[in-house]
């Protein structure tokens, strides 16, 4: 190889985050993945094996907390305070980023000025979902449409967050369905499924991999999915899109960020141990159990992506004309 080739090939790697700073020594001290819903959902499933891999690697130790609350802005506003010396890493949907802005009147950050993107790590699909609290004879929207026009003080719905992705999701439907439905808000994934178990609420918005395993064992029911294809997952299930409903295409990610201000040095060194921890073998198997695949980017990609999708979204939350309470 010639040697102008050869360097060439290195610039281009460490560009990408893939040379230097894997070699680099780790940083002295304990980094947090500061998770914005309680233990025990799909965050937990991709946060925690990745911490075991960058251990003594990215950090001298790398530990996963939890901090809930106030549909994921508490965890924001905690890692925007927190120093810029990497040690700090936000793990949130992207829709906080994204959605939020257009739904809430006040909010303490901003995405562009508060934070530094650093990758996506997975996309969420989302599953319409019917527990037993809905009769058993409902296994489409249709069906669920034509029911909630029969018992109409029976129109509620749960999502993981109030203001959320899945929110929409069901703003959407109802507007689209002429229905007026009542979203439940609950804090986070797990609470909102045990209750969706236990027949609390009839129905609800998942990310999907906190409900196949009850659904591939009957004890719950996918309506419809909001993907713009059917899922791999659950391949029998058609979306909303096939179901009648063409404009209910609702989808986020799993994304990580660092407090703005962070040395662009360190950004890059957890992009590229965030790639290589994800793509490993077991953590693969781990996200597959869960329904979830692994799509990272450069820091640029997904700077360039979060601005769409707030564009987006602005245009969505308009045409609801849906207000957060703050």
């Amino acid at each position: 190889m010639k040697r102008r080739d050869m360097l060439a090939g290195i610039a281009g790697m460490a560009a990408f985050g893939f040379s230097g700073p894997l070699r680099a020594q780790p940083l002295a001290g304990n980094a947090f993945v500061i998770n914005a819903f309680p233990p025990g959902g799909i965050g937990d499933h991709v946060a925690r094996p990745l911490a075991e891999k960058m251990r003594g690697k990215y950090a001298a130790n790398v530990l996963v907390e939890s901090r809930p609350g106030a549909g994921g802005r508490i965890a924001v506003e905690y890692v925007k305070r927190a120093a810029p010396d990497g040690l700090t890493i936000l793990q949130i949907p992207t829709s906080v980023m994204t959605l939020y802005p257009s739904t809430y009147r006040k909010l303490s950050y901003d995405m562009a000025a508060d934070f530094a993107p650093v990758s996506t790590t997975v996309p969420y699909e989302f599953s319409f979902t019917a527990g037993p609290g809905l009769p058993p004879e409902i296994r489409s929207v249709a069906d669920y449409i034509q029911w909630v026009k029969a018992n109409p003080k029976l129109a509620n719905y749960g999502v993981p967050a109030a203001g959320s992705a899945l929110h929409f999701a069901g703003m959407m439907l109802a507007r689209a369905s002429g229905t007026e439905l009542k979203a439940i808000a609950y804090r986070g994934g797990a609470p909102l499924l045990n209750d969706l178990m236990g027949g609390q609420v009839p129905v609800s918005f998942n990310v999907l991999g906190e409900v196949l395993p009850h659904v591939k064992a009957g004890k719950l029911r996918s309506l419809g999915l909001t993907t713009a294809t059917r899922s791999t997952f659950l391949s029998e299930v058609p979306t909303l899109a096939e179901q009648g409903y063409k404009d209910i295409v609702v989808s986020e990610y799993l994304g990580w960020f660092l407090p703005a201000r962070t040395p662009m040095e360190t950004l890059r060194r957890l992009n590229g141990q965030l790639r290589e921890g994800i793509q490993s073998p077991d953590h693969l198997d781990i996200l597959a159990k869960n329904a979830l695949q692994p799509v990272t980017q450069s820091p640029e990609e997904f700077a360039k992506m979060l601005r769409q999708d707030a564009a987006r979204w602005s245009t969505i939350a308009k045409a609801t004309g849906f207000t957060a309470e703050d």
